[in-house]
């Protein structure tokens, strides 16, 4: 799961890249100016052919079809041409891999706290419900009180989703991550030490609530303080960190599998995790970008917040107090931002989101995160260990290793999605893995329905399904929902489809282990392979390619 934040650069001429042969330096830039005053723009063509003569060479990112923007030049009275007055979304800034490791990591931590009570709780369900096991006097739960502990940290997350949308630019991405990693140690050792059920479940909801604030904050936080021509990069990572969290609660449940009160062990593991998170955040400046917005807001001094901002950028940077480059980034923000919040009244309305071409894009954007959920993922992942181990690997440390083998395959195949989803495009992926989806659920239907004596099949089922997911539902459905809004309706259409998404995701995960109570294993994966079915309908008639297409195109294009 991600957010998403864009930047609104204050000068920008777009151009195809086609012929990368030449080296000659343009004359002068051409520019239309994006702000409200007047800005005389002369034709495209006959002012390109003038001022532009040849090309400087650019590299290919990720073999698509390269794109530069221009930024404009002072001129003095001389003549003479300035510094280029550029937005961090137009400037190519020079910078080192060891100043934005630490900017990156510490909110990528919280990514993996949410991978790692994914994974940690599959094998947690197995030690909680043990006899032996347990080390508890309430070991018996019914289907219920099971989807309770499950699906508890969930619930937390969706509160937390809507309780950080209102404050979020209050607290800052930095104090929203701090206040995260302490919900999240808090939710872990309570769960840890919990004497009873009620205790485990509110435990599970503070770390629930630390979840939604983590997964609203650390991509804003990576996405403004990055170098802006790694920020896609990044933010892709971010999300790979949630597969590794998976592998990691994977990996300790294994281990902890044979232990009494090993599942207190589990979900414990992750405060040592969070303290890490909350000791890196601490000593990170705030983002610049956010200290300029209140700025802009008007919530201090102006020139307080500049000062704070240029030293916060400074030492991200790992630049010497008072560097010209760092003041220069904070002066253009600043303006930048200044132009885009005078247009804050246009933003589109809430209940904007379900008209005209909003509303398509809710419908495609919020269809794909529910079939992402009501395919049956959550309950896949959550309860990967009782599968196997009703697929034949009767003893809990053999079905939490298998669960470990699925992890990293999870792991390998999200990379593969991350290396491809611009090459092959977003539909091919899609209806590739969603097909694959089906497949795999109506497999796992036939292993519980006749070919139980091979357990073989119920592996390879779920590899199947792990595979197809990390290839489109997965990765595809919230990048498809970062693009296909319009710019109006972006932030509250995002919000909207992030609550649907963990809203889903709680109610399948908690009414998994009720239905297979009351259906039948067999008849549960049929009913999951049934809606595959539809989604891949969905897919094929509703979801269209994006691949290589402008936000604008999009919007132009594809919605209107």
């Amino acid at each position: 799961m991600a957010c998403t934040a864009s930047t609104q650069p204050l000068f920008i001429l777009e151009l195809l890249h086609s012929h990368p042969t030449h080296r000659t330096k343009p004359s002068q830039a051409f520019i239309c100016c994006t702000q409200r005053r007047t800005c005389p723009c002369l034709s495209y063509d006959s002012h390109f052919k003038a001022n532009f003569p040849t090309f400087p060479k650019l590299p290919l990112l990720s073999g698509r079809p390269s794109r530069f923007n221009v930024g404009v030049q002072k001129v003095d009275a001389s003549g003479e041409e300035g510094e280029s007055l550029v937005s961090d979304a137009t400037y190519q800034e020079k910078f080192t891999w060891s100043s934005v490791i630490l900017p990156f990591l510490f909110p990528a931590l919280g990514g993996l706290l949410f991978g790692y009570d994914i994974g940690a709780t599959s094998s947690a369900t197995i030690s909680l419900q043990s006899p032996e096991l347990s080390g508890t006097t309430w070991f018996n739960l019914s289907a219920i009180q099971l989807g309770l502990v499950v699906s508890g940290s969930l619930y937390g997350a969706l509160l937390g989703s809507l309780l950080v949308y209102p404050i979020s630019d209050f607290l800052g991405r930095r104090r929203e991550l701090i206040t995260a990693a302490v919900l999240y140690a808090l939710g872990g050792l309570t769960t840890a030490y919990s004497p009873a059920l009620v205790v485990l479940l509110v435990g599970r909801l503070l770390y629930g609530l630390g979840i939604g604030l983590a997964m609203h904050g650390a991509p804003l936080y990576i996405a403004e303080t990055c170098p802006s021509q790694i920020r896609g990069t990044l933010i892709s990572v971010k999300e790979l960190f949630i597969v590794l969290g998976i592998l990691l609660g994977y990996f300790i449940g294994s281990f902890q599998i044979d232990v009494v009160g090993g599942w207190r062990y589990m979900f414990g593991a992750s405060a040592p995790i969070a303290l890490i998170m909350g000791l890196g955040m601490w000593s990170l400046p705030p983002s610049p970008r956010w200290l300029l917005l209140r700025a802009v807001q008007g919530k201090g001094l102006l020139q307080d917040y500049k000062e704070k901002a240029f030293l916060a950028l400074s030492k991200l940077r790992g630049r010497p107090p008072g560097d010209k480059l760092s003041e220069r980034q904070i002066e253009d923000t600043l303006v930048s931002l200044k132009s885009a919040y005078a247009d804050q009244e246009s933003e589109g309305s809430f209940l904007e989101v379900f008209q005209g071409s909003s509303l398509k894009a809710f419908l495609i954007g919020g269809g794909l995160v529910l079939f992402q959920q009501i395919t049956g993922q959550p309950s896949v992942l959550y309860y990967a260990g009782p599968i196997l181990q009703t697929a034949g690997f009767s003893a809990a440390s053999d079905a939490t290793r298998v669960s470990v083998v699925i992890g990293v395959f999870k792991f390998l195949m999200t990379w593969i999605a991350i290396l491809k989803v611009d090459d092959l495009g977003r539909r091919p992926l899609l209806i590739g893995g969603v097909s694959g989806l089906a497949l795999s659920l109506f497999m796992l239907s036939a292993y519980y329905k006749f070919l139980g004596g091979f357990p073989i099949v119920a592996v390879a089922s779920l590899l199947l399904y792990v595979g197809c997911y990390q290839i489109s539902f997965g990765p595809i459905s919230w990048l498809m929902v970062s693009e296909i809004f319009p710019l109006r309706t972006r932030g509250r259409g995002i919000s909207l489809a992030a609550l649907t998404n963990f809203g889903s995701n709680a109610i399948v995960t908690f009414a998994f282990s009720p239905l297979k109570e009351l259906l039948g294993a067999e008849n549960l994966f049929l009913l999951f392979g049934a809606i595959a079915l539809l989604s891949l309908l969905f897919v094929v008639l509703v979801v269209p390619e994006t691949k290589g297409l402008s936000l604008e195109d999009i919007e132009s294009k594809l919605l209107k």
